[in-house]
C-alpha cells in the first residue's frame, strides 16, 4: 500500500503503522474491544432514520469490522453496501461489496455514492480537510455525509497524567496521544469541503477501568495506540508508567476507586448540494418592514 502523500503541511501520523494496529486489533478479540465502534456506529446510523429516502449506494469508510454498514442494511437503507478499510482483516469481518484503501487516497470516481459513513476513523488522517474533499467528489448531488471522529477532549486524564509523569521523571515529554479536532472547527471543515446544511455536534462518554493499564489494554484492543511519527519508538520507561498511574489514581479516582477515561465523539453531517435543497434568502429579499415591529 502507497504510503507516500504530499499535503502541504507536515505529516503526523504514520498510516503503515496505523494500519498494522488496526490489523493486531481485528486479528484480536474484536467482539470485546470494538465495542465503542459499535456504539458510535448504532448512533451515527440513527440520524439516518429521520430522513424520508432510501440510499441505493452507501460507503462504510474505515469500517472496523463493518458495524455501521451492517446498521444501515439493518434499517433498509442501504440497497448496495460498499465495505472499505485499509486493515484486510478488518475488511475481512465487514458486509457487502469489499475494498481494500487508505482513507487518504480515495480510488472512487466522482458520484459514486448516495451516502458515505465513517465511524472514529478520520481523526488519523494527516490532512482532514483533503480527506473531507474526497468524499464530497465520492458523493452524488444530494448525496449525504455521516461522520463520527475522536474530538480534542478524549483521554484528557490520560495525557495530563502521562505529560506530568514524563516531565517529573525524565525532564521532558515526547508524543502519546493524538491532537483531536476541535469541535468549533468541524463544521467550518464541511463548509470548506463543500458541504450544504452542514451540522456538528459533538456528546463525551466517559468509561470507567480499574486501572490505567486496563484503559491502555483496550486502547491496543481498539487499534488506537499511538501512531505519531514523532512517537518514542521505544518502551516507556516503566517508572513513568508507574508515576502516570499513580497521578491518575490521585488526581482521578472516583469513591469506588475506579478511574474515568473521557472519550469524546464530534458528530458531521453534510449534503452535497442539489437544487431540491433549502436555500437561503437573498439579502435584501425580505418583505417585512422592520421598523413595523419596533414602538
Amino acid at each position: 500500500m502507497n504510503n507516500v502523500y504530499t499535503p502541504n503541511h507536515p505529516l503526523l501520523f504514520d498510516r503503515l503503522t496505523l494500519r498494522r494496529h488496526r490489523e493486531r486489533a481485528a486479528s484480536g478479540d474484536w467482539p470485546r474491544f470494538g465495542f465503542l465502534f459499535h456504539e458510535i456506529s448504532d448512533r451515527l446510523a440513527e440520524r439516518a432514520e429521520d430522513i424520508t429516502r432510501s440510499f441505493d449506494t452507501v460507503l462504510d469508510l474505515g469500517c472496523h469490522g463493518g458495524s455501521f454498514g451492517a446498521f444501515m442494511r439493518q434499517q433498509g437503507r442501504a440497497k448496495n453496501l460498499v465495505s472499505a478499510d485499509l486493515s484486510p482483516s478488518m475488511l475481512a469481518r465487514a458486509q457487502g461489496n469489499k475494498v481494500l484503501l487508505d482513507e487518504e487516497f480515495l480510488p472512487f470516481a466522482p458520484n459514486s455514492f448516495d451516502l458515505i459513513g465513517s465511524v472514529l476513523g478520520l481523526h488519523w488522517t494527516n490532512d482532514l480537510p483533503g480527506a473531507l474533499v474526497q468524499i464530497f467528489r465520492a458523493l452524488k448531488a444530494d448525496g449525504f455525509f455521516l461522520g463520527a471522529l475522536f474530538g480534542v477532549e478524549t483521554l484528557q486524564e490520560l495525557k495530563d497524567c502521562l505529560t506530568r509523569a514524563e516531565l517529573e521523571i525524565r525532564g521532558g515529554i515526547s508524543p502519546r496521544v493524538s491532537p483531536f479536532t476541535e469541535v468549533r472547527d468541524a463544521g467550518a471543515l464541511l463548509q470548506r469541503a463543500g458541504f450544504t446544511l452542514p451540522v456538528s455536534d459533538t456528546e463525551t462518554l466517559t468509561l470507567k477501568y480499574q486501572t490505567p493499564f486496563d484503559l491502555m489494554r483496550e486502547l491496543r484492543g481498539m487499534g488506537e495506540t499511538n501512531c505519531l511519527i514523532d512517537r518514542q519508538k521505544m518502551f516507556t520507561d516503566r517508572k513513568v508508567l508507574m508515576r502516570a498511574a499513580e497521578l491518575y489514581f490521585e488526581e482521578y479516582a472516583d469513591d469506588d476507586g475506579l478511574i474515568p477515561a473521557t472519550f469524546q465523539v464530534i458528530y458531521l453531517t453534510g449534503w452535497t448540494p442539489h437544487d431540491s435543497q433549502q436555500k437561503p434568502l437573498k439579502p435584501g429579499s425580505g418583505q417585512t418592514n422592520l421598523k413595523d415591529h419596533l414602538s
